[in-house]
């Protein structure tokens, strides 16, 4: 089984915090995970032991997928540039391009 993505860690990490709430007994929420979610009790200890440390449930992002664009090389290089700087990765950068452009778009036509 291959490691979860961040999508499905937010899921058994609110998950695991419902379990506490339900189960008086550790091990009962463990073996509720272990069944439920298809990991080691290992793993299911390991979520629920984060989930008790927060404070409200875990937001669960939209699904990434790739989109392939062409940029020129300058512009490229640009975005580069600024994620070196900003220590963001390419995909944050141009995520959050897209949603400043968007959001002003959104009050024309």
């Amino acid at each position: 089984m291959g490691r979860a993505d961040d999508i499905e860690k937010a899921e058994r990490l609110n998950q695991a915090r419902q379990l506490l709430e339900q189960f008086d007994h550790l091990s009962d929420a463990v073996e509720k995970m272990v069944r439920d979610c298809r990991v080691s009790p290992r793993q299911a200890y390991r979520y629920l032991q984060q989930a008790r440390q927060l404070k409200q449930p875990v937001v669960v992002g939209d699904p990434k997928v790739a989109f392939t664009v062409k940029l020129s090389q300058t512009l490229v290089e640009r975005v580069r540039s600024h994620a070196s700087v900003s220590g963001l990765s390419l995909s944050e950068i141009v995520s959050r391009a897209l949603v400043a452009l968007l959001a002003r778009r959104r009050g024309r036509g």
